[in-house]
């Protein structure tokens, strides 16, 4: 049975390695909390959910230094093409999705904001990730082809980038069924955890990582503050990650370590 291996790294940056590596948000250089620098980073995909630099970070040094590929919104991902032109970029949008190396990322809605250099660059987008069930052996049957949503595997990451609460994570947790979701809940810029509460009970994922919190003055929350709410409609149980410290899942869901 296949593992995956998820790494929080503090504010929203997450290290996953599914045999292939990905960094999502490696915003290093300037976050206090972060435990690795851009150079320590390996990684085949740079993902990257909107423009804000505490998000884009150190992505484009971390492509050049690996010669990684990276996914982002499409306006973004034209702009940063367009200053680094060796960069390969897969350029989505809301509801599309790039393959890369047998690892699917496919973009989902988030409701914020997102500029680069002061300029409007296309909306923000959460993502999933899984790896890509097209490489595997077909499923026999219509009804278990269209069980493995998006064409992605058996273990599936939510991660929600920067966001409110919105009604359409329902539809997120319905189609992708993701086992485990990264909500953030510093509150100012994003939800706090309250109203990430509500999301887990939409979502439904079996674990839930809060992020975006306790970086910096304006977004210090309490990840207790959800689990406690969560416990109660037992409608995810919240893991609140140790910046560093690897978690390990297998392909049912569950975590292993």
């Amino acid at each position: 049975m296949t593992q995956t291996k998820v790494t929080w790294h503090g504010h929203a940056c997450f290290t996953i390695d599914m045999g292939t590596k990905i960094v999502v948000d490696p915003f290093l250089n300037g976050n206090p909390k972060a435990d690795i620098t851009p150079d320590e980073v390996k990684a085949d995909i740079v993902v990257v959910t909107h423009g804000h630099s505490d998000h884009l970070g150190d992505a484009v040094e971390i492509c050049k230094n690996n010669s990684a590929e990276l996914v982002t919104m499409v306006e973004l991902a034209w702009k940063l093409a367009e200053e680094n032109p060796d960069l390969k970029v897969h350029d989505i949008n809301i509801s599309g999705s790039a393959t890369i190396k047998g690892v699917r990322v496919s973009s989902v809605q988030a409701v914020h904001s997102s500029t680069y250099n002061g300029e409007f660059v296309g909306p923000p987008m959460g993502v999933v990730i899984g790896r890509d069930f097209r490489g595997h052996q077909a499923d026999s049957t219509r009804r278990e082809y269209l069980n493995r949503a998006g064409h992605l595997g058996e273990f599936r990451i939510y991660h929600a980038g920067d966001t409110g609460v919105f009604k359409d994570m329902e539809l997120i947790g319905d189609y992708y069924k993701p086992d485990l979701s990264m909500l953030p809940i510093g509150g100012h810029y994003t939800m706090g955890p309250e109203e990430a509460a509500i999301a887990c009970r939409m979502i439904r994922s079996r674990y839930t990582v809060p992020m975006h919190y306790n970086t910096f003055d304006k977004v210090m929350s309490d990840p207790g503050v959800l689990a406690d709410l969560t416990r109660k409609d037992k409608s995810t149980e919240v893991i609140v990650a140790e910046i560093g410290k690897e978690m390990i899942f297998d392909d049912s869901g569950k975590m292993v370590a």
